[in-house]
């Protein structure tokens, strides 16, 4: 179980935007959600949603505009929304303490898991490569977290490569992108999408060796944030993935 503990790793530095709401209760044990504002280097920032156990919150008094570290796992399940099943992500957290000082690195994550579905690859109207890809993390008790992941440059074409069932091993950081999705001729709705954007990955069996990184690092590359906004303009809408 240890190692599997090992497999999801995500360490967060940001603003509390919303507060504590109730959302569910397990074998007893009550959970809270609340909103994180996580900056990016650029002038967008990720708001990503935050589940933890009253348990940890034990003492603690978690506000808007609290600055906050919080360290656990990406956990995903589903959830029944207008009419179908979708792919819902949350950081559990299994840590937070107050944020004293920003460090460099405010938004890592690590995923040790399996391709569970052929990798898309693509590219965006401004010719950039891409690729998206679905992986399996396992969890204790026979569970799994199902994670939505986009590689960008030669990352992306090493994507290509990658067969279902293959063990890699990726590091990025957790993002929030809206999109629009047209519902009707007369409507469009905007939605918001979360995914793992990759700098690093590697084939877990070869330690390394067919490890592809990306051209910049991705919060040095403004034209990420600005495809992203041109997609949506353009109703490109990425795909959601029921596990």
């Amino acid at each position: 179980m240890d190692n599997l503990m090992l497999n999801n790793k995500i360490y967060l530095e940001g603003k509390v935007v919303e507060g504590l709401k109730f959302s569910h209760k397990m074998y007893g044990e009550g959970f809270y959600t609340f909103k994180l504002e996580v900056e990016r280097l650029s002038e967008v920032s990720d708001v990503l949603n935050i589940t933890v156990s009253e348990r940890l919150l034990a003492g603690m008094d978690i506000k808007e505009d609290d600055e906050l570290i919080v360290e656990g796992q990406l956990r995903s399940y589903n959830k029944f929304i207008d009419g179908a099943n979708r792919l819902i992500l949350t950081v559990f957290a299994r840590n937070i303490e107050p944020c004293e000082e920003r460090s460099k690195n405010p938004n890592e994550i690590y995923l040790d898991g399996y391709i569970c579905k052929e990798p898309v690859y693509r590219t965006t109207p401004f010719g950039r490569e891409i690729a998206d890809l679905l992986l399996a993390v396992n969890r204790p008790y026979n569970k799994s977290d199902y994670i939505p992941n986009i590689s960008w440059g030669r990352n992306a074409r090493f994507c290509k490569t990658l067969k279902v069932g293959e063990n890699i091993r990726v590091w990025g950081r957790l993002q929030s992108r809206q999109y629009q999705k047209r519902v009707s001729e007369d409507n469009v709705v905007t939605k918001i999408a979360y995914e793992v954007s990759i700098s690093k990955m590697e084939r877990a069996s070869n330690e390394g060796e067919d490890s592809e990184e990306l051209d910049n690092e991705l919060e040095n590359t403004p034209n990420e944030d600005l495809e992203n906004k041109n997609e949506s303009e353009n109703g490109e809408e990425k795909k959601q993935i029921n596990a």
